[in-house]
């Protein structure tokens, strides 16, 4: 107990790192995590606004709502590698506020919408430049923080998604009940031009103050010994390497690509429900119930609740753990064939889907620790290596939500989703079983980088080279 209160203190362990973290996590992590609460604020906010009388406005029918989020996904596909590749070659307190302003832009432009394909074309767009904040962020939280802080700063960024998710609910809410017709607009329509509005104040904070990486900061509030310990803290890794097809072959022939991009293919589609507002769905869809347009915003914000404290608590403890991030997978597999097989048994039972639907939220938890266990992995590997195969997770993912969504989740099979639980059955196991393949890469690679550290240390000092591993001094191992 002692242990982990320590470890929840954050107690550093060389002579200024308290202050340093707490001016990184002020500045970087505010920063992103602001940044992609008005993200998914905006995402979440078209399921509202469909539930709040778009859909009528509009003339949607059908399959029209999914296939503007299957658009998006391909936007956001598309968007992944290019934009994690240009915080490479750019500084990321120019490139994320840039972002950020044409999404805004692109947000209030949504008000003016007077035909589902107006949306259609809108979102494509925005996807492309909002597909700049998961990745993006997560390489740069991955060049500041130690494997032992982390996971729990990814849980407080990915929570902050999940918190635009949860107040998106409120917020609509708020402005149906007050601003509906005012100036001859609809609830729905204000509520995307202040999505756009609120965004731009934060993107002037991140022109400002954002600390761009280690070794290529400017920042004014960091010292010159901030820095040297900053770059002191992670691990050193290879030279750059220019992005070629050269490079590209070689991720290609490395397994850290295939498997983490298969991890989060798989686990992306664990979230199904939350991620395609399921909850939402089906009290639309209800047979015999009517919900209010309060209800139908405010009760499904229990399902992200449940996914930041998911999070919060799974990104603390695998810190804790020493970055044992694959318990993580277990639980889900666990969950998603729990919760799927209830709603098939009981389908008629609105407080079985009810409570089903809520505890599947806590499957968000992936999203933090997953791409903290890649960081992981990668932080002995050139940067150039490590910001590809984040990317290309999220892009391997979102390929498959392109189409996924439709098939098994679409509107259409509204209340129940019957394909789609199995589809979840399914999925879960494979997580499973996936995670336990990677488990074992992992343990194959880290006994080899052993070696090779050992090996590495006893050329240096053959006395002292077998006293025990050196974490902080690993040389690159070419998988």
């Amino acid at each position: 107990m002692a242990s982990f209160i320590q470890y929840l203190r954050g107690e550093p362990r060389a002579p200024g790192e308290r202050k340093l973290i707490f001016k990184l996590d002020f500045f970087i992590l505010t920063f992103c995590s602001l940044m992609y609460f008005l993200n998914y604020l905006d995402r979440t906010n078209l399921n509202n606004a469909y539930v709040s009388g778009m859909k009528e406005e509009l003339g949607f029918h059908g399959n029209q709502l999914n296939q503007i989020n299957t658009v998006f996904t391909v936007g956001y596909t598309i968007g992944q590698l290019p934009c994690n590749v240009a915080l490479y070659y750019m500084k990321p307190r120019i490139f994320f506020p840039s972002c950020m302003v044409i999404w805004a832009g692109l947000t209030m432009a949504t008000a003016g919408a007077q035909h589902p394909r107006d949306i259609m074309a809108i979102r494509f767009f925005q996807a492309i430049f909002e597909a700049s904040t998961f990745v993006g962020t997560h390489y740069i939280l991955g060049s500041w923080y130690t494997k032992r802080e982390l996971g729990k700063r990814s849980g407080i960024f990915t929570a902050s998604g999940l918190a635009g998710t949860m107040i998106g609910g409120f917020v609509q809410t708020g402005i149906h009940s007050s601003m509906d017709g005012l100036s001859g607009l609809s609830g729905w329509r204000w509520l995307f031009v202040i999505d756009g509005i609120i965004t731009i104040p934060v993107a002037i904070y991140g022109f400002f103050l954002f600390p761009d990486t280690p070794r290529t900061t400017k920042a004014p509030y960091l010292t010159a010994d901030d820095k040297a310990l900053a770059i002191s803290r992670v691990p050193e890794t290879p030279e750059r390497t220019p992005i070629s097809w050269g490079f590209l072959k070689h991720c290609f022939s490395t397994w850290f690509w295939y498997f983490f991009v298969v991890l989060w293919v798989i686990a992306g589609e664990t979230e199904s429900f939350s991620s395609n507002a399921l909850l939402s769905l089906y009290m639309k869809a209800h047979p015999t119930k009517k919900y209010t347009v309060s209800q139908l915003n405010n009760y499904p914000t229990g399902v992200p609740a449940v996914g930041i404290v998911s999070t919060l608590f799974w990104a603390t403890l695998t810190d804790f753990w020493g970055g044992r991030r694959y318990f993580v997978g277990y639980w889900i597999g666990i969950t998603g064939v729990v919760t799927s097989a209830l709603i098939l048994a009981y389908p008629e039972s609105t407080s079985i889907n009810f409570a089903m639907y809520y505890w599947a939220g806590s499957v968000y938890a992936c999203q933090a620790t997953f791409f903290a266990w890649a960081n992981d992995v990668l932080r002995y590997e050139e940067d150039s290596l490590r910001a590809v195969v984040i990317a290309s997770m999220n892009m391997g993912n979102n390929a498959i939500n392109a189409w996924w969504s439709i098939i098994f989740y679409g509107a259409n099979f509204a209340p129940y989703f019957t394909r789609g639980m199995y589809a979840m059955i399914a999925t879960s196991i494979a997580l499973a079983i996936w995670t336990g393949l990677l488990v074992w890469m992992q343990k194959r690679t880290d006994r080899r980088r052993e070696h090779e550290d050992v090996y590495a240390r006893e050329e240096k000092d053959p006395v002292s080279a077998h006293d025990g591993p050196n974490e902080d001094n690993h040389v690159k191992l070419k998988a």
